[in-house]
């Protein structure tokens, strides 16, 4: 095979035509992104290769993601550079030679489960020396979770972070030559190294343009944004995901042309916070100027976002949903909390009274707008009348749907440090009462649905029932109907026969034309 391809002559747009097995790895890396990466993809294939021939049979990957939104299109990333490197994906982690957990902090629980699948992957690897085990994501960003792993877990191979997720490559080529010279010491250690450690503190790099294994080929997620600015008090994001940095709008039109190309009619702009997006840019644009953009692009027949801060939520915003055909009618607008003494101590930087004013603007320009949102409860110093204040916005607010959480005290956070922390049996009654109130709302506003015909995006088929497929409305809900796998990736008119509280079931209907 002629080995004659020089990446450092390959421009950024051709990267992904190139054939990888051709790439000239024996010279020096390419210096700049993200021709490097794609340089490394090149030589772990050559490596991926050698290893397969050795067991005689392909190498498999498990890529494994907790969490977000963010951190699913990040593993998306992940599983395509590992294709392009020359692995077989697999969800089994008894079939893996590859591990790889993208792990999410936002509550400690999410550490623990971490650690309890760590302890049943170093039962497997020591009846497969050779398998390797990575770890990357927010969880990877805590000093606590380092020294833990670097004590606790040395079978562990790879341990990156959130800010130089696009070095994947390279740094599987650096932990599969880093055990080759550990072999070369001590043939005892059989194919295992030095645990290798790559975490950046910060960054202002964004470095896209990689492979991406989509999950679905009819949508997809687009990071617009990295980051967040806010430091609401109960949470680690800022910490682990660095401060607010916004893509070049033309670097994300081009996605998205790419995208709607391939065949994805469906798309979702990513960020912690959407509605400040564009403000640390060169030239400045607001979410909004970006949003009239990508409606312009031909193929792309609804358009998503989240997540929206209520301080940033604009004018300007609630009216190019209100005139756009192909924003979709639900917005995801976090609460936290109806009282104005807890969204202060949150940080929060709004009223119950602004966030109320808020939604009453949103639901006069958009009648048929679902809204949905986050609540905490038990934050530090709350009591009773709290609650109280947080269910009258549950009830004046009417929303279709609300993630509820107990209180989950992360270190690091000021709240973590707070001393008025509110005990599990004073918070269990009050998480109940507000639950109740959320589940009756919802269940209320989804049944003003009940009898009428949308619009639906077909995901898959229903895992409960094969003769019937699963389809998404417009406002986020779900619709489960008699159709078949040809049916995947459509957009159909059905008739939303039945309430079920959070979804329908319901029949396709022959029309054509708007929701009605």
């Amino acid at each position: 095979m002629d080995f004659c391809i020089d990446l450092k002559n390959i421009a950024t747009e051709e990267l992904k035509n190139v054939d990888l097995d051709r790439v000239n790895v024996n010279c020096s890396p390419p210096d700049f992104e993200p021709q490097r990466q794609y340089y490394f993809m090149a030589k772990c294939r050559q490596i991926v290769k050698s290893e397969s021939e050795r067991l005689g049979r392909p190498l498999h990957a498990c890529n494994q993601v907790f969490g977000c939104q963010m951190n699913a299109r990040d593993s998306e990333k992940l599983a395509g550079v590992l294709v392009q490197a020359g692995y077989q994906l697999t969800d089994s982690e008894e079939h893996a030679d590859f591990v790889i957990y993208n792990t999410c902090t936002v509550r400690d629980n999410a550490n623990q489960r971490v650690y309890g699948r760590l302890g049943y992957l170093n039962s497997m690897k020591k009846k497969k020396p050779h398998m390797k085990i990575a770890l990357c994501g927010c969880m990877m960003q805590e000093e606590s979770v380092i020294e833990k792993l670097r004590k606790s877990y040395r079978f562990v191979d790879l341990i990156f972070g959130t800010h130089n997720l696009f070095k994947f490559a390279e740094l599987l080529v650096t932990m599969f030559e880093n055990a080759s010279a550990e072999n070369e010491k001590d043939a005892k250690t059989a194919g295992r190294g030095t645990m290798i450690i790559d975490i950046w503190r910060e960054t202002d790099r964004i470095v896209e343009e990689l492979p991406v294994n989509r999950k679905y080929p009819y949508k997809s997620g687009i990071n617009i944004m990295f980051g967040c600015n806010n430091f609401c008090s109960y949470c680690i994001v800022p910490y682990v995901r660095g401060r607010e940095r916004s893509r070049e709008p033309k670097e994300i039109l081009r996605e998205i042309e790419r995208l709607a190309a391939d065949g994805v009619i469906e798309i979702m702009l990513l960020g912690q916070n959407v509605n400040s997006y564009g403000k640390n840019l060169e030239h400045p644009i607001s979410f909004a100027q970006l949003l009239r953009e990508v409606e312009q692009i031909d193929g792309i027949r609804r358009i998503r976002f989240m997540t929206s801060h209520p301080k940033d939520l604009s004018d300007e915003l609630i009216q190019v949903m209100k005139e756009s055909s192909k924003i979709c009618h639900h917005l995801h607008l976090p609460l936290q909390s109806g009282s104005d003494r807890i969204l202060q101590k949150m940080n929060r930087r709004y009223t119950k009274e602004h966030y109320l004013t808020l939604v009453r603007k949103i639901r006069e320009a958009i009648p048929d707008i679902a809204i949905t949102t986050d609540i905490i409860v038990g934050f530090p110093g709350e009591t009773m009348d709290d609650v109280e204040e947080t269910i009258d916005v549950v009830r004046k607010a009417a929303y279709d749907n609300a993630f509820t959480f107990i209180y989950s005290k992360r270190t690091g956070t000021p709240a973590a440090a707070m001393e008025d922390q509110v005990p599990e049996e004073i918070v269990r009654p009050a998480f109940d009462k507000l639950l109740k109130v959320v589940q009756d709302t919802a269940k209320e506003r989804a049944l003003l649905l009940q009898g009428k015909v949308m619009e639906a995006l077909v995901e898959e088929r229903n895992e409960q029932d094969a003769s019937l497929v699963t389809g998404r409305l417009s406002n986020n809900m779900l619709v489960h109907f008699p159709g078949d796998a040809s049916d995947i990736g459509k957009l159909m008119m059905v008739s939303l026969d039945e309430c079920h509280g959070f979804y329908y079931t319901g029949h396709a209907v022959e029309q054509e034309g708007p929701d009605k």
